[in-house]
């Protein structure tokens, strides 16, 4: 979860990233939220950088699925930064485990 947005969750840590036949052993920093307005889920993040990724994409947009330890999930790489991190985001259910009561916030 996050620290500078406590009602955001999310996931830090390794993934593996599917882009068409290729899978790629990633690093990953994720943050998701619930919409009220139109009741979706939203996350998203950035892949850190990787050199085949780089090199299939070429900054790119391309559909993704990524799988961590928590789940997986559909989404969309799109606009690497200037370190080569590759945007990830997706709607609906998130690659990783979400609160979803009060009383998991106590524990």
């Amino acid at each position: 979860m996050s620290d500078e947005h406590p009602e955001d969750d999310g996931y830090s840590g390794q993934a593996t990233l599917v882009v068409g036949e290729r899978e790629f052993a990633v690093t990953v920093e994720l943050r998701g939220h619930f919409q009220p307005i139109d009741g979706y889920y939203r996350w998203y993040g950035r892949v850190a950088a990787d050199q085949g990724l780089s090199e299939l994409l070429g900054g790119r947009k391309a559909k993704a699925v990524l799988r961590t330890p928590g789940g997986e999930s559909p989404g969309e790489l799109s606009d690497p930064d200037p370190w080569d991190r590759y945007r990830i985001m997706g709607t609906s259910t998130p690659p990783f485990v979400v609160q979803t009561t009060v009383d998991a916030a106590d524990a």
